[in-house]
């Protein structure tokens, strides 16, 4: 727990923006996560007590960090009032460049000085989203994984603008919420996505071409690569749809067949097999 607590916002209460929000109140500092509804913020909220209570009969949370967590832990429908007094605001929207841009513009308008300004991005330009903010050089990447209360990984992605003072600042914070931190330069896809969905794209690759079937590609990797989840469960897990999204924009702006969305995970897309949040993609969920 934080022996100084600092106000930490999360705009967006998604399954990455609810994780980034429980993860910064379980560190004891006063967290807001912000979404446009309360009844989405409510649902959000639910997720995070079951999240807790799972960890409290699993042995892994006590009870009194529970009901702390929870107590650090308000929501809000708009990000501005809170953002004016923060230390930290991660945004954790859809990946669209034109909403993220409107955010960090806004941010860098209400929020102090001293303020750090995160995205979550796992794919899109930090570089160009830190344009559109006042004072660019406290705009940095912040990209967590899902669960993020379990995963512990946080890449800091390194805008062209991003001061080392706010390098030292996300580090420290991120320290407080018991990450492991590594560093990349802002490149397309940074080095974990990058490096992820080509390995998921081959193996939906494999796939289409009746190489295995996609339960027999999942376990020669965990099996032989010592990876805790296979490649295609792994997108089902993120989504078909997101991991579309990244392709397009990798193989756009790379310019590598690497990336070059294959056309089964198209027609998958289109016929609404996104994984696990429609229930069927690789897996039957």
């Amino acid at each position: 727990m934080a022996e100084h607590p600092e106000k930490i916002v999360v705009i967006g209460s998604g399954v990455m923006g609810r994780g980034i929000a429980h993860v910064a109140a379980m560190s004891g500092h006063h967290t807001t996560m912000v979404d446009r509804e309360q009844t989405i913020l409510d649902a959000a909220m639910n997720q995070v007590r079951a999240n807790l209570d799972k960890g409290v009969s699993l042995g892994k949370v006590s009870e009194e960090a529970r009901e702390t967590t929870l107590e650090n832990l308000r929501t809000a429908t708009d990000y501005v009032e809170p953002s004016r007094d923060a230390a930290l605001v991660v945004e954790a929207v859809p990946e669209v460049m034109d909403l993220k841009r409107e955010i960090f513009q806004t941010l860098g308008e209400v929020s102090p000085d001293s303020c750090i300004l995160a995205t979550n991005t796992s794919s899109l330009s930090v570089t160009e989203i830190a344009n559109a903010a006042h004072r660019p050089e406290r705009v940095i990447g912040a990209h967590f994984f899902n669960p993020v209360h379990v995963r512990v990984l946080l890449e800091i992605v390194m805008a062209q603008q991003t001061s080392e003072d706010t390098l030292a600042g996300l580090k420290r914070l991120g320290a407080r919420m018991s990450r492991e931190m590594i560093v990349v330069q802002d490149t397309p896809g940074f080095a974990t996505s990058r490096l992820g969905l080509a390995l998921g794209l081959e193996a939906i690759r494999m796939v289409e071409a009746g190489v295995a079937s996609a339960e027999d590609i999942d376990r020669g990797m965990q099996l032989g690569y010592v990876h805790p989840m296979g490649p295609l469960k792994l997108t089902d897990w993120v989504g078909l749809d997101t991991r579309l999204k990244i392709a397009e924009y990798l193989y756009q702006e790379l310019g590598t067949d690497t990336f070059r969305p294959p056309a089964l995970l198209r027609q998958m897309v289109e016929e609404g097999k996104l994984g696990r949040k429609s229930g069927q993609g690789f897996y039957t969920w």
